[in-house]
């Protein structure tokens, strides 16, 4: 264990805690806070990728009618039909017509597997490369992206959740000001980040005076990471209110043919504005796309699915590439787990959860695309080659960003962790 890389109790720190027992004072504001900071953030790889875009398949996204289909077996395959794709020898499903003519880009990762079956678990798994635990909560990617690269762009949050459950992108053990900010609509924006316009500046500058003095007086009763977390964050909000990046949250800034370019979904909207906030410096920005869980009716609602991600996936990767941004962008497709093989009649043709075997998409930031890493045998059931656990997959996205992925950080109750566990970064996928 490389606990000389612990960073919860650097020399900075030490020197802070020195001052507060010799003199009684503290040197934080002069060293600032434990955040990375991205002018000192040194990437360990040539060409990292400065942002990822992680668009989450919430429920379980069958890898028979999407990525990894068997052409031949209708035993396993039922209604979906496979068709080529612009990587010569690969075939995906009918269901993802544009994405197919976006595959010299992607990385098919046909080979993942996770030992979670239940969707919190096995969402928490792949949000945080840990299982989950009564007496801790694990920082999810986007946490610990921030925490060892740093934001990009200060006057605007480094890590964005839109349409997401807030509870899965939260900073655990790091704290609040690690924790992705949400969004529920893209087309809403930021909420409550524009000053009403009932209430004059001077008298927004006189209640913000009013509310910093009753901080400090309640801090000098109750001191609480927790509650100087919040402070930092009441801070940033009041940044973001007078900043000129605001407008990267704002979609009718985006012309009428971009917009109708992504499609009308919620999701595909979310992509936009994905685009939109790493162009700004946003380092990572989850997209969520639920309904995936099909145990019934698969055939009809996987194709619905799927139409929302192959409108606004393929239109990201296309609109990225266009401006030159792609190469620096990671864009991840990514689910907890897959559906079974086999096709339950009795559920109107469903799927069931299936953890064995199942597919995610790497796409940009240095990816030669592409190609297919991993193998499921002839029914889709079992991984027979490059097998790819979420802990791999998460020290690959790490990797893409140049970040230390054996770089210790040590929890308040004095535990080791890294950013992806004990998973290793599966380096040949790079070029």
């Amino acid at each position: 264990m490389n606990f000389h890389k612990a960073d919860e109790f650097t020399r900075r720190e030490l020197m802070i805690k020195m001052a507060k027992s010799a003199f009684g004072i503290s040197l934080a504001p002069m060293f600032g806070n434990s955040v990375a900071s991205a002018a000192d953030f040194v990437p360990n790889r040539p060409r990292a990728a400065k942002s990822v875009i992680f668009l989450m398949m919430a429920g379980g996204m069958s890898h028979l009618d999407t990525w990894d289909v068997k052409p031949g077996n209708a035993t396993v395959m039922g209604k979906t039909k496979a068709i080529d794709t612009t990587a010569a020898g690969i075939q995906i499903s009918e269901n993802l017509p544009k994405s197919a003519k976006q595959l010299q880009h992607m990385v098919l990762m046909n080979g993942m597997s996770t030992t979670q079956g239940a969707h919190e678990q096995g969402q928490y798994l792949l949000e945080r490369s840990y299982t989950m635990r009564g007496t801790i909560v694990h920082p999810a990617m986007g946490s610990w992206v921030m925490r060892l690269a740093g934001k990009r762009n200060n006057n605007i949050p480094g890590f964005v959740s839109i349409s997401g459950d807030p509870n899965l992108v939260n900073g655990g053990f790091m704290g609040a000001k690690f924790a992705g900010v949400p969004i529920g609509d893209p087309n809403a924006g930021l909420q409550d980040s524009i000053k009403p316009g009932s209430i004059s500046e001077d008298d927004f500058t006189k209640r913000l005076k009013l509310a910093d003095a009753l901080n400090k007086q309640f801090h000098t009763v109750v001191s609480s990471s927790a509650i100087r977390d919040h402070e930092g964050l009441y801070s940033d909000a009041l940044r973001i209110m007078h900043s000129e990046d605001l407008k990267a949250f704002d979609l009718t800034k985006e012309p009428t043919e971009i917009k109708e370019f992504y499609g009308p979904s919620r999701f595909a909207q979310g992509c936009l504005l994905a685009r939109r906030l790493v162009e700004h410096g946003v380092r990572f920005i989850q997209v969520t796309h639920g309904g995936w869980d099909t145990h019934y009716d698969n055939f009809t609602t996987v194709p619905a699915r799927c139409k929302d991600l192959d409108d606004g996936f393929s239109a990201l990767l296309a609109d990225l590439h266009r401006r030159g941004m792609l190469e620096e962008t990671l864009v991840v497709v990514a689910t907890e787990f897959g559906r079974t093989p086999e096709i339950v009649s009795e559920h109107e043709d469903g799927r069931d959860h299936y953890p064995k075997a199942f597919s995610c998409v790497l796409a940009g930031g240095g990816i030669k695309g592409g190609r297919t890493y991993g193998k499921t045998d002839a029914s889709g059931s079992k991984v027979v080659e490059n097998l790819t656990t979420p802990q791999d997959f998460n020290a690959t996205i790490a990797h893409s960003l140049g970040l230390p992925v054996e770089q210790v950080v040590i929890s308040p109750s004095g535990r080791p962790f890294t950013v992806a566990d004990k998973g290793k970064a599966i380096t040949s996928l790079f070029a």
